[in-house]
């Protein structure tokens, strides 16, 4: 269902709230390190940069983003970056998230938004939580623009008479819970939390930017249901509806992002 291409054509943009993320990671030297919906792994091999002792795991449902994180990998910048000299390991493997469990206590697990994509996602991290080593860091992000016309008109779109019964199978993304909610759990677990939400005003180029951004994410589970000529008359009028929500200006597309973020620590 995924195109690592197309997921990366945003690179930019979609790295940041990842920085911004593991930047309130506190640990200087964690031993294990496991990015869960690791993707093509661009960022997963940053955590190995920045912690090079350590063994770093990558995990993806995708066959597809994992074959572009070993291309990665395989890459001589890549490979003298970490597990050269003979210190750390970074790995790549496919893997259901959801089924996740570590063979050994992990320092630091990071998930960049993935928990959208996972039913009853409140119920997984506290299973997450117990993977972690005494003094271990969990840390994630998930979009929160459940209401915004990206969502709401995608929404609308597969629920329309045209369209639902093609897309009676397609599992859209579900969005973030409020921070409160993700604080209120991991603390009650014993956890110290640190919880804020941002909203990104993307600055995009191109002719239709918020559609092509969606191609990479949002309507990959459409487009992987529909046939060609199906699923290029729904990316029309999903475009048209986009070009009129996210005007063009002089110096681009200003597109609204809200992500939620929490970054709980095992004291």
């Amino acid at each position: 269902m995924w195109d690592p291409a197309q997921y990366l054509s945003f690179a930019d943009e979609r790295s940041r709230p990842f920085f911004d993320l593991t930047g309130r990671i506190g640990t200087t030297a964690p031993s294990y390190v496991v990015d869960l919906g690791c993707g093509p792994g661009q960022l997963t091999a940053t955590l190995a940069r920045r912690w090079p002792d350590a063994d770093v795991d990558g995990i993806d449902s995708s066959p597809d983003m994992i074959a572009a994180a070993d291309r990665m990998l395989a890459d001589a910048t890549a490979a003298t970056a970490h597990g050269a000299d003979g210190r750390g390991r970074l790995t790549f493997a496919v893997g259901d998230v959801v089924d996740w469990k570590a063979d050994r206590p992990v320092d630091v697990i990071v998930s960049n938004a993935v928990l959208q994509w996972i039913p009853g996602h409140m119920d997984l991290l506290p299973r997450w939580a117990g993977n972690l080593a005494a003094g271990g860091w969990l840390a994630f992000q998930l979009p929160g623009n459940f209401d915004q016309p990206s969502h709401a008109v995608l929404r609308e779109l597969a629920a329309g008479r045209q369209w639902r019964d093609k897309l009676a199978g397609a599992q859209l993304n579900r969005q973030a819970g409020d921070p409160e909610e993700y604080l209120g759990l991991l603390a009650g677990l014993g956890l110290r939390v640190d919880a804020w939400e941002t909203t990104y005003l993307h600055v995009l180029t191109g002719a239709d930017p918020v559609t092509e951004w969606y191609k990479g994410t949002g309507l990959r589970p459409v487009l992987s249901v529909l046939g060609q000529a199906d699923a290029a008359e729904f990316l029309a009028a999903y475009s048209a509806r986009m070009q009129a929500a996210y005007p063009a200006a002089s110096y681009g597309t200003v597109f609204p992002f809200r992500r939620v973020f929490v970054v709980a620590h095992k004291a």
